[in-house]
């Protein structure tokens, strides 16, 4: 009798401490409301591809011609329809922050919370967006369903089958987000909504199935190894390795990383030394900002 109860015990204290961890990659629950969302999303895109198409077949006025370039037809008519559902959800996106502004904090994760309740709302819409745009042919149009977003990136950066939240997100120059990966700007934890920004510098590159969690900031040229987790708020000093398996700790230097662009390194081979030299960057006056050490000295 005593240990069905212990058992009984052990079995409450595991639930009341279990930490019930949901992405907006996958949240747990979708309600049947934002079907009122979905469906004009849809219904007008698809309206839009469909009067694309009878257009340009007026201008063609040839059904043979039509019918024999039927395949790029629908490849085109794909891409308007995509377009149209990240044009309709910006949006409705606009309006829905006009009326609630999202902001970072941690809120209750619970329904009628208000919110709690936007940022199912943003989550929900914007993956259907990047659902549509994952599955398409072209792997640089995710980058600009991002950026459309809110997400601020520029084309000189992969995230390839890849998971980021469309908001509270900044990326450096040269990112890379390996295959797999989950960038969250925002998670529940329990009971709990975090949102935090999260900021990936200049030539950082985050490992293949790897969590990068609220509030974590990756320094300049910094590696976070496959299979590693960020804890909140964690800092990543520039120029450093971190490794898991589980949390991201400190590993070692990332001898690779390249602290100035207008530093050169040569070697004396006689007497094996090797020594740093100023070099004069040829470019223009108006982008010598886009430096990585020109923010640190102005």
């Amino acid at each position: 009798m005593s240990d069905s109860l212990d058992k009984e015990k052990l079995n409450s204290e595991k639930i009341d401490y279990a930490i019930d961890f949901v992405t907006t990659s996958a949240v747990s629950k979708i309600g049947i409301k934002f079907l009122i969302f979905y469906i004009p999303i849809i219904w007008a895109s698809g309206y839009m591809a469909t009067a694309f198409f009878f257009d340009m077949s007026m201008i063609i006025n040839n059904w043979v011609v039509t019918m024999f370039l039927l395949p790029v037809w629908i490849f085109i008519l794909y891409f308007v329809f995509v377009f149209g559902v990240a044009l309709f959800t910006k949006g409705f996106l606009l309006m829905i922050n006009m009326i609630h502004k999202p902001k970072e904090g941690v809120f209750r994760a619970e329904e009628g919370d208000q919110d709690f309740e936007f940022w199912r709302l943003r989550v929900e819409l914007k993956k259907l967006v990047f659902w549509f745009m994952n599955n398409g042919p072209l792997p640089w149009i995710v980058m600009w369903g991002f950026r459309w977003l809110g997400i601020r990136v520029d084309f000189s950066s992969h995230m390839q089958d890849a998971w980021a939240d469309g908001g509270f997100i900044e990326f450096g120059r040269n990112v890379t987000v390996g295959q797999g990966c989950v960038v969250m700007s925002s998670m529940v934890v329990g009971k709990y909504l975090i949102i935090k920004k999260v900021i990936l510098g200049d030539y950082t590159v985050v490992g293949g199935v790897s969590n990068i969690s609220p509030g974590t900031i990756m320094g300049d040229e910094s590696v976070v190894g496959a299979f590693t987790a960020t804890v909140p708020n964690q800092y990543l000093e520039p120029g450093w390795i971190y490794l898991g398996p589980h949390i991201a700790r400190k590993l070692k230097v990332n001898k690779y990383a390249e602290q100035r662009r207008d530093i050169i390194y040569r070697k004396n081979v006689d007497e094996e030394t090797k020594y740093e030299v100023q070099q004069e960057v040829n470019i223009d006056e108006d982008k010598k900002k886009l430096l990585n050490n020109s923010n640190k000295e102005e």
